[in-house]
């Protein structure tokens, strides 16, 4: 008996010894940091599409994500109004646009009154193709980014490269410091840049294009992936409040694509979605990313999914349609890298720049509270209102991202009392169906907003930057036409988004405990051993091993 007690402790000694040494083999075999990080933001991604369509999706795309890495389930932006833009500088600067700046796509310049496009600059010009597409920099990004930070962090010795269809979805998420960011060019169908990161497109970009696989894309033509009786998740494909493609006479699939400028078609179509998979592959393969003995960075911006969005809606079998292939696409990423990294060695991030609203005539079919806002119709009442107050109709010389500009000159010239000017404007606008309420953005503390909502716009206003009346709408209303969708409310149908990390150190998890999109850079840099962004107030979300 005590010889058989012997053996045994002896086995479970030996036991404890393996376990031990294959403990310490992975723990030697986990690198210090990844060789890549890939960040990928899904443009008007709402929370709820990781799991409206589960049961369709792969078990290689979205739901490896989620199985394999950690969700965070109440992911949401703290600032409003979102917009595409702010979302993607938000994600990679780890603040709000009260600090970095990008206060929205557009914005009215308070000092002379022009309006202003988010990545805009006049002093560089257009690399890979003709006209002033490429006229675009980060120079209007006052913070930086986690991409210029871990750059910074390696002596400028890795790399990162940002790409998207969108300039905007390109130029931000790489920072000041990208050695490529590329976009895309409706005109020819070519991924450009401009002379900010270089002189010429490199040869890899040059014969990426060369191919034309945009056209060759759109020549397909779009139905759906499966038939189209199992699409059960979505709305019925012929409804009055969908919006159409060019040169088509109903919302209903198959989808020609054969409009006046098809190379343009692409971006609302999933195969928007699938040229910049193609384009990113290419560009890790191209710039040897991750095989540099450093950690290199490649952002990438699906935007195919926020103009199918706008135009069908979140209840349409296009977005249904968009959703599963892009789940195809995920997977082929995954793949790549595990083929060519293996899991540990790289660090993946998904999240979505903002979400979106349900279409206003979906909801009004199902017996279900809101609509469209005239804002034409309110600017007018408005206008008509301050002439008859104040004797001038001039007041008002912008208005963007739901925010009144007010000429400043003008109104102390005129001798007008700021309190009074708020009360015209809130007897026009209250004339008007699915109006809320009007708030002074020099006085937010003031207004009877709750905090959450106080927290929400005070966070996403800069006095050189932003309007000085911010116009809020009822629940499920907005600024937008009559089929389609829109987003850029402060409500949680906009603000909330996924948020999923998976590869290197990440465990899986489910985190349901708040998170806001400030976290993301934040959590990076920490994990990743630099300074974060200078702007950075997120907090650290503890999920490395």
């Amino acid at each position: 008996m005590k010889k058989i007690s012997q053996v045994i402790v002896y086995l479970f000694i030996c036991l404890l010894s393996v376990g031990t040494m294959n403990a310490q083999n992975k723990a030697k075999t986990m690198p210090k940091r990844p060789a890549l990080v890939v960040g990928i933001v899904v443009d008007q991604m709402r929370y709820d599409y990781l799991y409206k369509y589960q049961d369709r999706y792969s078990d290689n795309g979205f739901k490896r994500l989620m199985r394999e890495g950690l969700n965070c389930q109440d992911n949401h932006y703290n600032y409003a109004p979102t917009v595409t833009a702010a979302g993607h500088a938000s994600v990679y600067t780890g603040t709000v646009p009260a600090v970095h700046g990008i206060v929205g796509n557009d914005w009215t310049d308070v000092a002379s009154g022009k309006k202003v496009y988010c990545t805009d600059d006049s002093t560089v010009t257009t690399v890979g193709t003709t006209g002033k597409t490429g006229f675009m920099s980060p120079k209007n990004l006052w913070t930086s980014t986690i991409t210029d930070q871990l750059r910074i962090a390696q002596n400028f010795r890795s790399k990162t490269i940002a790409i998207a269809l969108k300039d905007r979805g390109a130029i931000l998420p790489g920072g000041h410091t990208a050695n490529g960011s590329y976009w895309y060019d409706s005109k020819e169908g070519r991924w450009i840049t401009s002379s900010f990161y270089m002189k010429e497109l490199p040869t890899w970009v040059q014969q990426f294009n060369s191919e034309e696989k945009a056209i060759k894309y759109v020549k397909q033509g779009w139905n759906t992936l499966y038939p189209i009786e199992t699409y059960t998740q979505s709305a019925e494909d012929n409804l009055p409040f969908e919006g159409k493609l060019p040169s088509e006479k109903t919302p209903t699939f198959p989808h020609a694509l054969e409009g006046p400028n098809p190379l343009e078609i692409i971006r609302s179509t999933p195969f928007g979605n699938s040229i910049t998979k193609d384009f990113a592959l290419k560009a890790i393969e191209a710039e040897r990313l991750g095989q540099n003995n450093t950690t290199d960075f490649l952002a990438v911006s699906f935007s195919s999914t926020d103009y199918v969005g706008h135009a069908f809606g979140p209840q349409s079998i296009e977005l249904e349609d968009t959703y599963l292939r892009l789940d195809r696409d995920i997977a082929e990423i995954l793949s790549y890298l595990d083929k060519q990294f293996g899991k540990d060695r790289v660090l993946v991030f998904l999240t979505a720049d903002h979400a979106v609203a349900e279409v206003p005539g979906y909801l009004q079919s199902k017996k279900m509270p809101g609509g469209v806002f005239e804002a034409n119709k309110a600017l007018t009442e408005a206008k008509n209102a301050l002439e008859k107050e104040f004797g001038s109709d001039k007041l008002i010389i912008g208005s963007e991202n739901s925010q009144l500009y007010i000429d400043h000159q003008l109104a102390e010239k005129l001798n007008i009392n700021r309190n009074r000017l708020h009360q015209v404007l809130l007897k026009a606008y209250s004339k008007m169906e699915g109006f809320s309420s009007i708030i002074d953005m020099q006085d937010v503390s003031n207004s009877h907003l709750i905090q959450p909502y106080k927290e929400l716009v005070t966070n996403g206003y800069h006095p050189t930057r932003s309007g000085d009346f911010m116009i809020l709408l009822k629940p499920q209303w907005f600024m937008g036409g009559k089929t389609g969708t829109t987003h850029s409310t402060l409500y949680a149908y906009d603000t909330h988004v996924p948020l999923l990390f998976y590869g290197w150190k990440v465990k899986p998890q489910e985190l349901t405990s708040r998170t806001s999109i400030s976290d993301i850079s934040t959590s990076l840099a920490n994990w990743l051993g630099c300074m974060e962004p200078s702007g950075s107030i997120g907090k650290i979300i503890p999920i490395a091993k």
